[in-house]
């Protein structure tokens, strides 16, 4: 297969120490990344759940490895640790191995757009100092999770392709919803009042791409349940994908034009059999509305 060629890659959220972390399909997408910047937008290792539980795998060691290669290729890695990995946080400003560990970071676009990169936790009110909701929702979160992998089990058995059953529950429980959607307000003012054209983060597990009020909101989404990504191309364009063997484009944003990612077509068609091109993506999105 051709190599993914782009200018800077952004993943984040891949929990590797968890049953949940879809490796293998990192592990591909990485081999077959060829960028110049990769930024790892925090929950890359879980180590909440590590001090709970042993989860660590071969394939989340070939991840590691495959990052650290990269960075001794001449790739420059900025890890922004996340909430999972936040003892990390402690080493922002060094060198961890060939990756600058950062707090934030600041991306300047081949386009000359800028844009704030965070995990993004500080902007979810249930990671501040509301412990019980905290503990609620990662409860029902792993619940989830089980699930997702018995029915990726099944659909793997019967040579189907990957289809992730959390993009359907976050798509129609109007609770979940108005969650994603308050959370992206609140990372999009926050960019605006920085000054910024637009917000890099994850943290939520639920990649999209949307304008809000003139600026850019991009997640990145997540390796446990979506296989998403970010990529900017050589013109700066941002395009959100999934990967389970091959890119699918689920969104745009270029300074022209953006191209939101339609929840539709996230929750009724299998991602890697999702052909559809830019403009159809597009074009659902606003027969959903």
């Amino acid at each position: 297969m051709a190599k993914l060629t782009c200018r800077t890659a952004f993943i984040s959220d891949v929990h590797l120490g968890t049953p949940d972390c879809k490796a293998d399909f990192l592990l591909d997408f990485l081999q077959h990344l060829d960028c110049g910047k990769l930024f790892l937008v925090g929950d890359i290792v879980d180590m909440e759940a590590m001090a709970r539980r042993r989860g660590w795998r071969r394939e989340h060691s070939a991840v590691v490895g495959q990052i650290l290669d990269m960075a001794s290729r001449g790739v420059e890695v900025i890890y922004i640790p996340g909430n999972h990995d936040a003892p990390l946080r402690g080493l922002a400003g060094q060198m961890l191995a060939g990756i600058r560990v950062e707090l934030d970071a600041v991306h300047e676009g081949a386009d000359g757009r800028r844009y704030r990169v965070s995990h993004g936790d500080e902007f979810d009110p249930e990671h501040v100092g509301r412990t019980w909701m905290l503990y609620l929702g990662d409860t029902l979160h792993r619940a989830i999770c089980w699930a997702n992998r018995r029915v990726h089990a099944v659909r793997r058995r019967m040579d189907l392709p990957y289809l992730p059953l959390s993009i359907i529950i976050k798509s129609h429980v109007g609770k979940a919803l108005a969650y994603i959607r308050g959370y992206e307000e609140r990372v999009a003012r926050d960019a605006r009042e920085r000054g910024f054209d637009g917000h890099i983060c994850g943290h939520i597990h639920y990649g999209h791409v949307r304008t809000i009020d003139g600026v850019v909101y991009l997640n990145d989404g997540d390796w446990v349940e979506h296989c998403t990504a970010l990529v900017e191309d050589a013109s700066g364009a941002m395009e959100l994908i999934h990967w389970t063997g091959q890119a699918t484009p689920l969104g745009r944003a270029s300074r022209e034009t953006v191209l939101p990612s339609p929840a539709g077509a996230l929750a009724f068609a299998p991602l890697a059999d999702c052909r559809a091109n830019l403009a159809e993506l597009e074009a659902t999105s606003r027969q959903a509305a």
